[in-house]
């Protein structure tokens, strides 16, 4: 990963390192809010309709639904501004920004342009976002057999959702790893006329094999798994502050 990150500064410099940096801010941004406000709305909806101590019995089912749901809405959002990402870091001449670059895509390839990745991105973060909910879900659960949830500081209930969060992060980049390097592909250039979605993917995985779809998972696990634990610590404690924490946690 440092080799990558040094040749990448020696052959284009290191304002390349930020290539398509407005566009990933934007959609994850859009994404991270559809993704864990929907988590907790869909969560609170189940255990509206099934009853708190039916929802903590089938709790597993609860995270997989709602983190699922949340997920399909939340990529609505994102799929716009993560091809116009890919096509950015792709070619670096295509646009100098998210605003021209998006606006080149609708204009020359029109608004189906955006989603011709919708369906990889499914593929890819609906399993990534039920993996990390559901990990991270289980591991605090386990955590707090050992410490006390009640009396436990709010430093220690921290540290709980951060040491959850990256676990959660490396179990969801290693699930989402063979997804997410096809949408790289399929987003990077245009489909051949004619070719549809399914016939791409097909084409790209069988390509790559198994090993070309973990290529670079190394990276992935590092930046997914810190980047999970920061959001994990920081819904945590956005709940503990809100008092949003008694009405939809069914964890036992």
């Amino acid at each position: 990963m440092l080799g990558g990150f040094k040749q990448v500064i020696a052959n284009e410099g290191a304002g390349a390192l930020l290539t398509g940096f407005g566009p990933t801010a934007a959609g994850y941004f859009l994404q991270g809010a559809f993704k864990f406000g929907g988590y907790e709305f869909f969560k609170q909806q189940w255990i509206n309709q099934l009853g708190l101590e039916t929802a903590s019995n089938n709790r597993t089912a609860i995270y997989l639904a709602s983190s699922a749901t949340a997920e399909f809405f939340a990529d609505i959002a994102l799929c716009p501004l993560e091809a116009t990402r890919i096509r950015l870091v792709s070619q670096p001449t295509f646009a100098s920004g998210l605003l021209s670059g998006f606006g080149k895509i609708l204009k020359n390839e029109g608004i189906g342009a955006f989603y011709s990745g919708f369906g990889p991105i499914l593929f890819k973060q609906v399993p990534y976002t039920m993996s990390k909910f559901v990990v991270y879900e289980k591991v605090a659960e386990g955590a707090y057999k050992f410490v006390d949830k009640e009396t436990a500081s709010d430093g220690m209930k921290t540290a709980v959702n951060l040491g959850s969060g990256l676990i959660a992060g490396f179990a969801a980049a290693l699930v989402s790893q063979p997804a997410d390097t096809m949408l790289s592909k399929i987003n990077k250039t245009p489909g051949e006329p004619g070719e549809g979605t399914i016939s791409r993917l097909a084409k790209i995985g069988k390509e790559l094999g198994f090993k070309g779809s973990y290529a670079g998972i190394g990276a992935r696990l590092f930046m997914v798994g810190t980047l999970t634990a920061g959001q994990f610590a920081i819904y945590g404690d956005i709940k503990r502050i809100l008092g949003a924490t008694g009405g939809v946690e069914i964890a036992k």
